[in-house]
């Protein structure tokens, strides 16, 4: 089967937040709270995926109020904080949306993706994820974390499915 026929075949993406759907920094201001930087195109795609019926999911190990509260506001309702075993999340998550494996597009970047990404959905990856991600990834976006890699995964998916639409009703949040 080739790339795209995996593309045509996904009817759900999951997400990990640093290093995918931000660049991996952490500001740390002198009161010490935790700020992360997110791209107003991957909001874009999040929010139109949304709008056209994609079930979306962010599994994450942190638990940032803020990074919430974004995803939240783009339309997100699964958002799992604070998440020390990501296989029984998406387990879970995928048989409560009553998907296949091969339906769900599932894009990591570190070491806590790993097992995850293993034999168990379509694994994607941004440019600049370690090199054990990259080897069992079966699509490596162009772009890095947190500056496009999301927004490339959902387009051409919604492309290739004529699902990507110029939506005016999506306002930048």
């Amino acid at each position: 089967m080739t790339i795209f026929e995996k593309f045509r075949k996904i009817k759900a993406f999951v997400f990990d937040v640093d290093g995918v759907l931000t660049n991996g920094e952490i500001l740390v201001t002198e009161s010490g709270e935790q700020l992360r930087s997110f791209y107003i195109k991957d909001g874009y795609a999040l929010q139109l995926a949304v709008k056209q019926g994609y079930p979306i999911a962010i599994i994450t190990g942190g638990n940032s109020k803020g990074v919430s509260d974004r995803l939240t506001r783009l339309g997100i309702n699964d958002v799992f904080m604070n998440v020390s075993d990501k296989i029984s999340v998406f387990n879970s998550w995928i048989e409560q949306n009553e998907l296949s494996f091969e339906e769900v597009l599932y894009m990591g970047d570190d070491v806590p993706d790993l097992e995850l990404m293993t034999g168990s959905c379509f694994p994607a990856c941004p440019a600049d994820a370690i090199e054990d991600i990259k080897t069992i990834s079966e699509y490596i976006s162009p772009s890095v974390g947190g500056r496009g890699a999301v927004r490339d995964v959902i387009e051409k998916v919604m492309r290739l499915q004529n699902t990507w639409t110029r939506d005016t009703n999506i306002k930048s949040v």
